[in-house]
């Protein structure tokens, strides 16, 4: 199965914030560009016969709506699933990163896997919805295309390689958080 993971534009939002699942708008020039940008790169028989599913958070369902709106598009409508959500950070949202006790990002630190940032979800909760979601993506034959988040990127790339649940979730943990807005990530999942 071939999945087309694209992350969103860039939200609304002030810099240094933790954001996470906070429903945040793209900003329309980003979503803008980023639509343009993807109706030049994306394969046309990918872009018109795909379907395409999306974390149901505005940043990300904006993006999904405009290409399901492709001309000559047969695959339909997007569909919002909550398990390509990104990370709920519970009391740090819309918080400033700076603002966040030391002792706590520090407890994060110490446990990847099963620490609750300000008592949100686990990256451990986090990897087993996106498994879930791709065992029931695996059910459709052919490529599909995924607007979500960083996060989510992370953990299907290390679901992809037939990581077990615990150890991609680590994996996707310790990975660099540079994804750039609007980047796309191919992947095959056997």
């Amino acid at each position: 199965m071939e999945l087309v993971l694209i992350r969103h534009p860039a939200p609304v939002v002030a810099p240094g914030l933790c954001y996470g699942s906070s429903d945040l708008p793209a900003d329309a020039s980003a979503l803008a560009e980023c639509h343009a940008a993807l109706l030049k790169t994306l394969p046309p028989d990918v872009l018109c016969a795909a379907p395409i599913h999306t974390s149901p958070l505005q940043r990300c369902t904006a993006l999904a709506a405009r290409l399901s709106a492709t001309p000559g598009r047969l695959a339909g409508a997007a569909s919002a699933d909550a398990r390509l959500a990104e990370l709920h950070f519970g009391a740090w949202e819309l918080r400033p990163w700076a603002d966040i006790p030391r002792a706590e990002v520090d407890a994060w630190a110490a446990d990847l896997l099963n620490y609750r940032p300000g008592g949100g979800e686990s990256v451990l909760d986090a990897a087993a919805r996106v498994q879930g979601f791709l065992h029931d993506l695996a059910k459709l034959a052919g490529p599909a295309i995924i607007v979500c988040h960083a996060g989510t990127i992370r953990l299907i790339n290390a679901l992809a390689t037939g990581a077990g649940l615990r150890q991609a979730g680590l994996r996707a943990a310790q990975a660099g958080h540079a994804l750039a807005y609007g980047s796309v990530h191919r992947v095959i999942i056997e």
